[in-house]
């Protein structure tokens, strides 16, 4: 099941770095990663059903690195879809289809 007081915690520290933290930054892409990754189902229905705007927006920082650690196909037809869907206009603004398309190149196949 998907730790979503966990993903919530960290995306608030997250949050809190300051801008020229890139250790900071670096920590806590490293543990939403690894959370993520823990449960791929269960962080699709997240994604799909509990993540706010605010949220998605900092998850897109990792989204590369989520490919990187799980091959997911399904992750990335998830965040594709909630961006055009759901969140176009922060998509838009914080330039998110860049971070996809980033993220669909690294896969291995």
């Amino acid at each position: 099941m998907f730790d979503t007081k966990s993903f919530r915690e960290l995306i608030k520290k997250r949050e809190a770095l300051d801008p020229d933290d890139e250790y900071g930054a670096q920590e806590c892409w490293k543990e939403l990663t690894n959370l993520l990754a823990e449960d791929m189902d269960g962080t699709i229905d997240f994604i799909n059903n509990e993540c706010t705007e605010n949220e998605f927006s900092w998850l897109s920082e990792i989204f590369d690195d989520v490919v990187i650690k799980t091959q997911s196909h399904e992750f990335i037809d998830c965040v594709q879809k909630v961006a055009i869907e759901k969140y176009p206009e922060e998509s838009k603004k914080y330039h998110i289809q860049r971070q996809i398309d980033y993220a669909k190149d690294c896969f291995d196949d």
